[in-house]
């Protein structure tokens, strides 16, 4: 590892890799750290068929489609009363290969792109802990970050200068928690546990990797359910922080309960057998107030992360890992690496991004129901399906939200 770096990725998962090797393709000197050990566990399985165009300008395709992950060419709902939303079955609306998708285990799959990463010239150091980002003064939002400070694996320690540095640091988010530039979402305060099964049931066909997601009874949590390969699926909680965690018993305990209120589930696991402990996670919803300073960037669970119900975050943190790439390798190349530079991706990534809020909004709104909502207003399944696919960057991304507003006026008037 050498003193000095054009550019310094913290954080080897989807966005830093993602970052590291495009602005190492671009020609430029980069440094790719990664606090864990490769390969390392982690969750957030399921993509969105969008990532197809970043994976396509890493040229990662072609090691995806020969993989044994599973393959995802759907989404489906169920809701309170066990009742099956039709499959929103992507290649159905559109048949090209960016239609379909990946059921993935994160341990391999980033461990592709890391490698990937070294593969366009970066140089990747995992075991390797970031102490302290370094700023040109007092560490504040409108300080020029100018390095950082390493810990090595045999607990050596080096400063390492550079001219931008990355925060790909995920929900560990070390800039924005460093300048207070992180809050959680008070509307999305919420709370997961979830394990591993083998054996669980897949219907046959293509739509055996769908994501499934699926209400309690009660509707006060949702089960995510994602088939992964080797007869394996990650089955998930999600519900109120307070609601799920306390006041209540163990991890286990708790997601047995829940699982006792959504018989569409058990179904599914009755011949399966748990081969994992349980994890949990909390309060993961949250946004930062500004994405980049001089000399700083923050992308994916750095910059922020909404909800899992869309399985959106992988594919958000590679898309603004290949957006802020752009601008860091043209400012390096003008010798700009200023806020007004590093940041030119960031307001039309936030506004891409607000149409998957809303979404999630949707989807925990009392008396929203999508079903009900395409009865009426059937011109919107496909923009539904454009949206659950990722494609939320086009100019009328938003245009099913005009009517849901319409319809939330309607179904009051009704009442």
């Amino acid at each position: 590892m050498k003193s000095s770096y054009e550019c310094i990725v913290m954080g080897g998962g989807p966005a830093g890799s993602t970052v590291a090797a495009l602005v190492a393709a671009a020609g430029h000197d980069v440094l790719l750290v990664e606090r864990e050990k490769f390969p390392r566990f982690h969750v957030g399985e399921s993509l969105m068929p969008e990532t197809y165009w970043v994976f396509q300008r890493l040229g990662v395709l072609d090691e995806l489609k020969e993989s044994s992950f599973v393959k995802k060419v759907s989404v489906q709902f169920v809701n309170h009363s066990g009742k099956h939303s039709q499959p929103f079955y992507f290649p159905e609306h559109d048949p090209r290969d960016c239609s379909q998708t990946w059921q993935v285990e994160r341990s391999r799959f980033d461990q592709l792109l890391w490698n990937n990463a070294a593969r366009k010239g970066a140089d990747c150091h995992d075991q390797t802990r970031v102490l302290e980002v370094l700023f040109e003064g007092a560490a504040s939002p409108t300080v020029r970050a100018r390095g950082v400070r390493l810990q090595m694996a045999e607990g050596s320690q080096q400063t390492v200068d550079a001219r931008v540095v990355v925060d790909a640091t995920g929900q560990q988010s070390l800039i924005a928690q460093t300048l207070g530039l992180r809050h959680v979402d008070p509307q999305l305060k919420k709370a997961a546990i979830w394990t591993y099964y083998r054996g669980a049931q897949r219907v046959p066909g293509p739509h055996g990797g769908a994501t499934v997601i699926l209400h309690t009874d009660t509707k006060q949590c949702w089960f995510w359910y994602i088939p992964l390969s080797d007869d394996v699926t990650s089955v998930g909680v999600v519900g109120d922080n307070d609601y799920l965690l306390k006041g209540r018993r163990t991890a286990d305990e708790v997601f047995g309960e829940e699982l006792d209120r959504c018989p569409a589930l058990m179904e599914r696991l009755a011949a399966a057998e748990r081969i994992d402990k349980y994890h949990v996670a909390k309060e993961f919803s949250y946004s930062t107030e500004q994405a980049v300073g001089d000399g700083w960037v923050l992308v994916g669970d750095a910059w922020g992360f909404i909800d899992p119900i869309y399985s959106s975050g992988v594919y958000f943190a590679m898309r603004s890992g290949e957006l802020a790439a752009d601008c860091i390798a043209e400012g390096l190349q003008r010798d700009d690496t200023s806020a007004g530079q590093l940041g030119k991706w960031a307001d039309d990534f936030t506004a891409g991004t607000q149409w998957i809020r809303k979404l999630i909004e949707l989807f925990y709104s009392d008396g929203f129901s999508f079903s009900r909502f395409m009865k009426q207003y059937p011109q919107h399944r496909a923009g539904l399906t454009d949206l659950l696919i990722g494609r939320v960057f086009q100019p009328d991304a938003g245009a099913i939200f005009q009517d849901v507003e319409r319809w939330f006026e309607e179904t009051r008037d009704e009442a």
